[in-house]
C-alpha cells in the first residue's frame, strides 16, 4: 500500500495494492502493522456502513472532546466525494479541507485523525461506503459543520439544488461558532 499524507497534516490517501486476472481482483484493505508504521497507533472498535443515492450528502460530522474519532474511509460500490475539515483549533490548517474521490475501481482509501469534520456527497447512481472508527458513537457529543459555510467553501462537485440533505444536515453550525464554543 501507498500512503500519501495531504496537505493537510494527518490526513492521509492510501492506495492498495490490487492484483487481478480474468476472474477479477484481491486487494489487502487493511494491515494494522503496515497502518501503524506510516501513519501511527490507531485502535480502530467498529466498522460502519452506508449505502445512499446520488446526491446524497452526509456530514460534515464530528464528535467533540473525548469522544472525537478518527476514520479509515473507502466506497466499495460507486463513486463519492470524500471530506474532511481540519476543526483542530491550534492547526496551522485550521479550516481547511481534503476532498478526494472515492469510487469502488481507484480503491483509494482516506485517513482521517480526531480533530476532523467528515461528510462525502455520492456523485454516482448508489455508493456503498464503509468505514472504521477508534472510538464510539457518542450522539451527546456529535456536531454538524455547516456544509456550505462559505469560510470553508467546499467544491461539492455537484450543484446544491441536486443535493439531498437530512434535517441535521441542513442546520449545520458555522466554522466560527465551532471554534469559539464547541472546540
Amino acid at each position: 500500500m501507498q500512503y500519501i499524507e495531504q496537505n493537510v497534516k494527518g490526513v492521509y490517501v492510501i492506495e492498495p495494492v490490487r492484483y487481478g486476472d480474468q476472474r477479477g481482483y484481491f486487494c489487502e484493505c487493511f494491515k494494522k502493522e503496515e497502518f501503524q508504521a506510516n501513519v501511527g497507533n490507531v485502535e480502530f472498535i467498529q466498522d460502519n456502513e452506508s449505502f445512499s443515492s446520488y446526491g446524497v450528502l452526509r456530514g460534515l460530522h464530528f464528535q467533540a472532546g473525548e469522544f472525537s474519532q478518527a476514520k479509515l474511509v473507502r466506497v466499495s460500490q460507486g463513486k463519492v466525494l470524500d471530506v474532511a475539515v481540519d476543526l483542530r483549533k491550534d492547526s496551522s490548517t485550521f479550516g481547511q479541507y481534503v476532498a478526494v474521490e472515492l469510487t469502488a475501481e481507484n480503491a483509494k482509501m482516506l485517513f482521517i485523525p480526531r480533530g476532523f469534520a467528515h461528510g462525502f456527497v455520492v456523485l454516482s447512481e448508489v455508493a456503498q461506503f464503509q468505514y472504521k472508527v477508534d472510538n464510539v458513537y457518542a450522539p451527546q457529543s456529535e456536531h454538524t459543520l455547516s456544509f456550505n459555510d462559505p469560510s470553508v467553501a467546499v467544491d461539492w462537485k455537484i450543484d446544491t439544488t441536486e443535493m439531498l440533505l437530512s434535517p441535521k444536515d441542513m442546520q449545520g453550525l458555522s466554522l466560527n461558532y465551532i471554534k469559539e464554543n464547541i472546540i
